[in-house]
């Protein structure tokens, strides 16, 4: 099953079943074409804890190494972004680059997870865009400046159960129509699960967080104007456009 936030057309705001073969939401017996409502964020994160490295070959591309444990970072809540929306990059950056992700959203307070468990605290899985400026993630410790911007993390269109989803699912990125990423579940280093656990170590997961699973090779630089689209198997497809001030 997959689900979706959306502003009906009275303009309240509701949590709707989509339907895939029609591209349409129900909600209280009632039917809506997407055309007609506004897809929203799927959920309302407290927090986005972002995980880098989680995949080799990404982590070859950028001369890094693979971390011993899972090398966690974070986005607040202004980073939030819908599907179909115009995300304003920050201006006078050489370097501003999409990174497909598998979304965790958490579904009930979570501490201390065990791994064998954890499982039974998620709602589901969505689309996530890890946007980042690597200008100043080049340059500072905790990535505030490189990854916690404004619009830095587009999120949606739905939450797809993990009945939904297969355990290799894959992970793409395409810029302009072009596919630049593909990649699969079964390639990360460390699993949903081994990232629930060792997340709840350290901090108490909300209902609608975000856990941003890591992203497959071939990330790469936005432009002014450009159309991403971020597919997970199972889930759909998450579409937004940037813009670039002119610095």
């Amino acid at each position: 099953m997959k689900h979706v936030r959306f502003r009906d057309p009275a303009g309240a705001v509701r949590r709707g079943e989509y339907h895939d073969d029609e591209e349409a939401v129900s909600f209280a017996g009632e039917t809506y074409d997407l055309e007609s409502v506004d897809v929203l964020a799927p959920c309302e994160p407290s927090k986005i804890v972002c995980v880098g490295r989680n995949y080799v070959e990404h982590a070859d591309e950028m001369d890094n190494d693979v971390p011993d444990r899972p090398l966690l970072f974070l986005k607040p809540p202004n980073t939030v972004a819908s599907h179909g929306s115009d995300v304003t990059l920050p201006a006078g950056k050489d370097r501003l680059d999409f990174e497909a992700e598998l979304g965790v959203v958490v579904g009930e307070q979570a501490k201390h997870l065990d791994a064998e468990d954890a499982m039974d605290a998620v709602a589901g899985y969505t689309c996530v865009n890890d946007v980042s400026n690597r200008d100043d993630q080049r340059e500072e410790t905790n990535w505030v400046r490189g990854k916690a911007f404004d619009g830095a993390a587009p999120i949606g269109p739905v939450v797809a159960t993990p009945d939904e989803v297969p355990d290799d699912a894959h992970v793409r990125s395409f810029l302009n129509g072009d596919r630049k990423q593909d990649g699969s579940l079964d390639q990360m280093v460390f699993s949903v699960p081994e990232l629930l656990a060792e997340i709840t170590t350290y901090m108490t997961l909300e209902p609608g967080d975000v856990v941003a699973t890591g992203t497959p090779a071939g990330v790469g630089r936005l432009s002014d104007g450009d159309e991403v689209r971020v597919e997970v198997e199972g889930v759909g497809a998450l579409e937004h456009t940037v813009t670039i001030p002119d610095a």
